[in-house]
């Protein structure tokens, strides 16, 4: 988001033979520090007004990024983004990654879409809305590094989020075939900036490895070497989109078409 520059003008009176001159001139000696203390409220109330604003704003997600932010997150605050990009191909979904209950859960309150989820690691002390999904077969665990329980274009879109940045070049080829063999209309990647996530130490002897944050140059590189094309027409739709409503993703967004 732009910020425009905020100029302060000051006017001058011509005051004549004005008979209190002593007074006026006492005055303007004084203006300085008025300048200055009026340029200092100004900031405060622009910061005040910067941090009352809505997630959209950049500012936000950068302090989120820097705490426990995840891309997965990302995908909750872009589904009204995606809905224009892709429209009725957002009507059967499938997520695939880490707190997968909350993306799937967040899919299923829009209008006219079924959702699934795939979450790659062990589920533990998750809250009973996530044990719900899981028991209703909606949500269910699996090792993305093996196939998919899942017939070819079982699902409109697959969008997978977090769960790549912890691959080794070795699974990730087979990884992301598996991703576009079960999507009809396309496949959606949400991968982490380089620089800005990083996995805790605790999570992982969950993950196997510590994330590996890839450039998107070296993203376009694999997506060719594996013949993945990215999809123009929904990456149009989507920065048109998002430009309207100065949404900035704080994850990486590739947009790619399904294998025929």
């Amino acid at each position: 988001m732009s910020r425009r520059q905020v100029s302060s003008t000051r006017r001058f009176v011509d005051s004549g033979n004005f008979p209190f001159s002593g007074a006026l001139h006492s005055k303007s000696r004084s203006s300085p520090i008025l300048s200055i203390a009026l340029v200092v409220v100004g900031a405060i109330l622009l910061i005040g007004y910067a941090y009352s604003g809505s997630g959209i704003f950049r500012g936000e997600a950068v302090s989120r990024i820097e705490g426990d932010y995840t891309c997965s997150l990302e995908v909750q605050r872009a589904i009204p983004f995606l809905k224009k990009a892709y429209g009725d191909s957002m009507h059967k979904v499938l997520h695939v990654g880490p707190d997968t209950c909350s993306v799937v859960s967040k899919l299923l309150k829009e209008e006219d879409t079924e959702a699934w989820g795939v979450e790659p690691y062990d589920i533990e002390d998750v809250e009973e809305s996530c044990k719900s999904l899981v028991g209703k077969g909606i949500v269910r665990v699996a090792d993305i590094k093996y196939p998919l329980p899942y017939k070819p274009k079982s699902f409109s879109l697959v969008i997978v989020s977090d769960a790549l940045d912890y691959l080794s070049p070795k699974y990730l080829n087979k990884t992301l075939l598996e991703l576009a063999r079960v999507a009809s209309d396309g496949l959606i990647i949400f991968a982490g900036t380089p620089g800005h996530q990083k996995a805790k130490v605790a999570e992982l002897s969950k993950f196997g490895r510590p994330a590996k944050m890839r450039s998107s140059s070296w993203w376009i590189r694999f997506f060719d070497q594996i013949s993945l094309k990215e999809n123009e027409t929904a990456v149009k739709k989507f920065e048109q989109a998002a430009s309207k409503s100065s949404y900035l993703p704080a994850c990486q967004v590739f947009h790619l078409n399904p294998y025929h």
